[in-house]
């Protein structure tokens, strides 16, 4: 063998000693291990907010208007979605003041005392997953009251089977994770037990996480009204999970 070759194998031998001492020892580590998962479905529910008001010198008269425009208003839901759940969320009552103009050192002048009129409004709530139903319903409604608000996301049918596949999603990212970890340390993936596993903010999408579609519309009419366009979207769930993994 020549001088050259003892050489080349003496500097290969020093240097897979020198890289092996500075290779840290794993023998019974304890890695601590953060792992995500999400699931993302089309909505299949929505929340619409139809509201009236009225305002009339008469706060009667204002109030009887505000009731029973809501009844049928309510009445036309009923009958264009039976199965839709509906909530009255709000009804007020405000007083109107005549306007208050400054006087002329600046200051305002006192508020009379005596209102010139009154504000009365009621909300209703219809939450339903007729999706497909729901232009046709809203438009409906809007003969008689306006909308106020929609919000769509997913069912808590829907939500509860969604479950099993963000567990199964967050739990598949855990293992991968910790396989790139026992590759990087040098260890084999069977070396590794798992210690704990800690689900955390699993609850975590109930409206906020959930993203939200909101519309206003102007006081409706008593005239034929077109039907709108509504695009539910998708809502994405969220799983997060800790494992601590210990290496034999």
């Amino acid at each position: 063998m020549s001088l050259k070759k003892i050489a080349l194998i003496a500097a290969l031998t020093l240097a897979t000693h020198a890289s092996a001492q500075n290779t840290l020892a794993t023998a019974g580590a304890l890695v601590i291990v953060p792992a995500y998962g999400e699931v993302t479905h089309p909505n299949d529910q929505v929340v619409a907010t139809f509201f009236i008001e009225e305002q009339d010198k008469d706060k009667a008269a204002a109030a009887s208007r505000v009731n029973q425009k809501m009844k049928q208003g309510t009445e036309i839901v009923r009958r264009e979605d039976p199965k839709a759940i509906l909530k009255t969320v709000g009804y007020y009552t405000y007083p109107v003041y005549p306007e208050v103009t400054p006087r002329p050192d600046g200051q305002p002048q006192p508020r009379p005392l005596v209102p010139t009129g009154w504000r009365v409004g009621q909300y209703l709530e219809v939450k339903t997953t007729n999706l497909a139903n729901l232009p046709k319903m809203t438009a409906a409604v809007q003969k008689i009251l306006a909308l106020n608000g929609l919000n769509f996301g997913l069912s808590a049918e829907t939500t509860r089977k969604l479950d099993d596949q963000r567990l199964i999603a967050t739990y598949k990212n855990l293992n991968e994770r910790v396989a790139a970890i026992a590759s990087a340390m040098g260890r084999k993936m069977t070396e590794a037990v798992i210690e704990t596993l800690d689900y955390e903010g699993s609850g975590n999408y109930a409206g906020d996480a959930a993203p939200q579609q909101f519309m206003r519309a102007a006081k409706a009419e008593a005239v034929e009204v077109a039907e709108p366009s509504f695009e539910p979207g998708e809502t994405t769930l969220q799983m997060r999970l800790v494992g601590k993994v210990k290496f034999k």
